[in-house]
């Protein structure tokens, strides 16, 4: 996406639209979560990312309410856990996590992980599909799902999710998969998008091109993400940071700051496989 401004917004392949940027809400629990979700919305964000699994619904409604936001302002996503897989266990599921929000309706809804051993990711996604119909979820989709959990959704429902959530960062950019949602119009959310420690933000290329541009590297990582089209949702506790994290507007990485970034990409075997990797 060119001309990108805080007020852009992605256009999701069900009409819904969300922030080109959001706030992501994990482990922010008790009374400093509920303090860092309410900074990050007087900071400016309006998509805020939680799951069941956060531990961390009550604090993130509670920060809405706090806010003084009318409910329509504010896009709010939550998350299916694993243990909830299954048609009716998923709409029971989601009564619980509307519940923790104390909302009326999610904007998005996401499952958590496919965790096929499982193998019961497809009727909850009929049921996510129910509680669009049934207007409790804006927008439905899924989170840390491979191009075949996505396409065998789309074989057995006839629906392509709106969103597929990620670990997406210079270490790990997912190219195909990124080209196989861009190719269904379904948006590519980072999770970790700035990873777990130092060693992104720390490495030279990204702190040469922020010298460079007059930015810090978390601003150039999180410009990055924009640049290809992704939606991230860093996370931070420190209202500066969370400013500082939505400051990635008023500069641009050029081609060369792109190929450059490029060159980090690592051995994909060091993060999460999908096929293997399962949360309950």
């Amino acid at each position: 996406m060119t001309n990108l401004t805080p007020s852009s917004r992605y256009s999701l392949n069900d009409g819904n639209t969300l922030p080109v940027i959001g706030f992501g809400t994990y482990p922010l629990r008790g009374a400093t979560g509920i303090d860092a979700v309410t900074g990050a919305i007087e900071a400016g964000y309006r998509l805020i990312d939680s799951a069941l699994n956060y531990e961390n619904e009550r604090e993130v409604g509670e920060a809405v309410r706090r806010s003084g936001l009318d409910r329509a302002d504010l896009q709010l996503t939550s998350k299916l856990p694993g243990r909830h897989h299954g048609f009716e266990e998923t709409l029971a599921s989601f009564e619980q996590s509307r519940t923790n929000l104390a909302v009326d309706y999610l904007d998005l809804y996401l499952i958590h992980w496919p965790n096929p051993s499982v193998d019961r990711f497809v009727d909850s996604f009929k049921a996510m599909i129910k509680l669009q119909s049934d207007g409790l979820v804006r927008s439905v989709g899924v989170s840390n799902f491979t191009i075949e959990h996505l396409t065998r959704l789309h074989d057995e429902t006839g629906v392509w999710p709106s969103v597929n959530q990620v670990q997406v960062l210079p270490l790990h950019p997912q190219a195909a998969l990124r080209a196989f949602h861009e190719q269904h119009r379904i948006i590519t959310e980072s999770w970790g998008p700035l990873g777990k420690d130092t060693t992104v933000v720390s490495r030279s290329i990204i702190t040469d091109i922020a010298e460079e541009l007059g930015v810090t590297p978390s601003q150039v990582i999180l410009r990055w993400h924009l640049q290809l089209g992704l939606l991230p949702l860093p996370k931070s506790g420190d209202p500066a940071r969370q400013r500082e994290n939505l400051d990635v507007f008023g500069f641009e990485l050029t081609d060369a700051h792109l190929a450059a970034i490029a060159t980090l990409e690592s051995d994909p075997a060091q993060f999460a496989d999908p096929n293997t990797h399962e949360e309950m």
